[in-house]
């Protein structure tokens, strides 16, 4: 087990959205962000699975089939679009369907991703890192419309303007 590596990437990554959070004015979630993922069940598991270039949830599936820490984290993270996902009574009987996040969690959910890209991409990371991490997924992504119009709205405008153009809009404008 990788314990003090996988301590110190958890912690430079909330340390990393925290500093994001604040910047627009989100102090209470920059301070909260990711704290169950240092609870035994989520932290051992990213122990045990660390690579250091990729989430251990990614390894955990590849070993046994599913991510417990993932079921875990995305159940008690608002900044996740999972946790958002509830049964459909109207569009999709008995299915799936995406429900529209504050927009104070998808703002986080925005940061969690630089955060994420620049822990994982490290001195490869550029403004356009979040992006297109996003846009290899983001047609199987089950979120609502108007949270991934947000979400993408954003990801695009940090990859053409860069993060100062990109938070003051969000400080200004959008928060």
């Amino acid at each position: 087990m990788k314990i003090w590596k996988h301590f110190k990437t958890i912690t430079y990554h909330k340390f990393l959205v925290m500093k994001g959070c604040f910047r627009v004015g989100l102090y209470k979630q920059g301070l909260l962000h990711d704290l169950s993922k240092y609870s035994p069940s989520e932290f051992l598991v990213g122990a045990k699975y660390y690579q250091g270039d990729r989430s251990p949830n990614n390894a955990e599936r590849e070993a046994i089939g599913y991510s417990s820490a993932w079921l875990h984290h995305k159940g008690r993270n608002k900044h996740h679009y999972e946790y958002w996902i509830d049964y459909s009574t109207k569009e999709i009987p008995g299915g799936m369907a995406p429900a529209p996040m504050p927009v104070k969690y998808v703002v986080e959910m925005f940061m969690d991703r630089i955060a994420a890209s620049k822990v994982y991409n490290k001195e490869r990371y550029t403004d356009a890192s979040p992006w297109e991490y996003y846009a290899k997924g983001k047609d199987t992504a089950p979120l609502h419309p108007k949270t991934k119009a947000l979400l993408e709205k954003l990801l695009r405008m940090l990859a053409r303007r860069g993060e100062a153009a990109t938070f003051a809009y969000i400080r200004k404008k959008l928060l």
